[in-house]
């Protein structure tokens, strides 16, 4: 073979690769359905989202109850070029569309099924053109799988926003009690190419069927997206009921590609916590389908013990529990942020006690130094991924929230403080939180805040109260 054909053969074989492997880093993407987190059609849907590292979110068309449409607040013209504009500016796809309303309204009976399809289909557009459109059949009932005449209705209906979706180059997904053999039964009734199955995992555990052999016998091309999780109770990453490794598998063999939706899969002891659940359960999903990325923070952990690492990361988490980011991309960050600070106060603390050995003096004013080169960095640090007061909670959390048990029990044991002497004994705890989050260990800690009570104790003294009876009166009080 000639250089020359060895070369352009080279060329063709990458060209036929690059293709495959760009498509593989994208073929997988994972989001939140917004009702579900609590942001139904609200704008802040997208920095939540962004915040628990999705790629995108389901967006709800707003509910439907008895009325002829929607509760859709993207008709205004004005809405809708917001939502876009902050979807677009933080990197958030729309990468699907839901009338979530069916999942308690009975399409058989809803004679505006078509305009409610349509406007559905405007907000796709409006929303940078999702394909990919949800609607549930649970209001619907499961009766209709026997009742001829009810089936033909919802058949005849489904044709009908089919081929509505079909002619805006659109696909609605709908959500089914049916097993694999059921829905190609449906899909063959309804006779649409613009209507597929909106894969749902809950749907398939609670029947007791197998997630894998039933996609396997549905085939990739009747499924247009998942809604990736199963009914309330743990995380994805904890139920025993879902293979997830096993479903990657499955759906790469099979060749399909599109979005992962969590809908549930929340932890019962946290139900309401929705970064954590959320956060969790979309880590979960992109660690196993498509790499979670590294975080930007990098943790300092080389050349330091394994136990004492764990322990370090362990304590920083405490900050993110209290934040609700522990499971998140920012949460990751801000633990690193907060575990390093750990490590950087060893290191400081572990140089003086060598220094001191030979020079005592010496040894305090290096450190004093250090601590005071390094304290600032630690706020400008946090900053970057946190808002003021979010920083102030990692603070309190990092001084076993000495400020406000100290605070209140000072207002509470001397009802009649003056707000001017209330602000003076606030700042004095905030200064002690400074120097104690530097402190080398919790004794430390709270000497430092020891010394600051003495000197609000004096201050009040000054100022005319008999602390001792104060605080006896107190105790009688409690």
């Amino acid at each position: 073979m000639s250089k020359t054909r060895f070369f352009i053969w080279i060329g063709l074989v990458w060209a036929m690769m690059l293709p495959n492997e760009l498509t593989a880093q994208e073929r997988y993407q994972v989001g939140v359905c917004d009702w579900m987190v609590l942001k139904r059609q609200k704008l802040g849907e997208f920095e939540l989202a962004k915040q628990l590292g999705c790629d995108g979110i389901e967006m709800d068309m707003g509910s439907l109850g008895q009325r002829d449409t929607f509760e859709n607040k993207l008709r205004i013209p004005q809405e809708a070029a917001l939502f876009r504009r902050t979807a677009d500016s933080l990197g958030i796809k729309v990468g699907a569309v839901a009338m979530s309303g069916f999942y308690a309204q009975d399409l058989s009976k809803k004679d505006t099924y078509l305009s409610l399809a349509e406007d559905c289909f405007d907000t796709m557009d409006k929303m940078g053109g999702a394909t990919v459109a949800f609607l549930p059949l649970g209001g619907s009932g499961n009766d209709w799988s026997t009742d001829k005449t009810k089936r033909a209705i919802i058949v005849k209906r489904l044709h009908d926003i089919g081929e509505a979706a079909k002619a805006r180059g659109k696909v609605v997904g709908i959500d089914t009690h049916f097993d694999a053999k059921g829905n190609l039964k449906l899909l063959k009734e309804i006779g649409s190419d613009g209507i597929r199955i909106f894969y749902k995992w809950q749907t398939i555990i609670e029947n007791g069927w197998d997630i894998c052999k039933d996609m396997r016998r549905l085939g990739a091309q009747n499924i247009c997206a998942m809604h990736a999780s199963n009914t309330d109770k743990v995380w994805l990453r904890n139920d025993s009921a879902i293979d997830v490794p096993a479903i990657k598998q499955t759906l790469d063999q099979m060749g399909w590609s599109g979005w992962l939706f969590v809908e549930r899969s929340r932890s019962t002891s946290m139900v309401r916590n929705v970064k954590m659940n959320y956060g969790n359960n979309v880590r979960y999903l992109k660690e196993i389908f498509n790499s979670y990325p590294t975080p930007e923070v990098t943790l300092h952990s080389e050349g330091r013990e394994e136990d004492y690492v764990h322990t370090i990361i362990g304590r920083a988490q405490k900050a993110t529990d209290e934040l609700g980011i522990t499971w998140t991309p920012m949460g990751e960050n801000v633990r690193n942020i907060i575990a390093n600070r750990y490590f950087t106060l060893n290191d400081i603390y572990t140089e003086r006690d060598s220094i001191k050995k030979t020079d005592k003096r010496l040894a305090e004013a290096l450190c004093d130094s250090r601590l005071y080169r390094s304290h600032f960095g630690f706020d400008a640090d946090l900053a970057k991924y946190l808002k003021p007061q979010e920083v102030v909670q990692v603070k309190d959390v990092m001084t076993y929230g000495v400020v406000k048990v100290t605070y209140d029990a000072y207002c509470d044991m001397i009802p009649t403080l003056k707000s001017e002497e209330k602000e003076q004994i606030m700042r004095w705890l905030i200064e002690a939180r400074e120097l104690a989050i530097d402190a080398e260990s919790s004794n430390k800690k709270h000497e430092t805040f020891k010394k600051y009570k003495g000197r609000i104790n004096n201050y009040l003294s000054q100022r005319g109260y008999d602390i001792q009876k104060e605080r006896e009166a107190w105790e009688k009080r409690r």
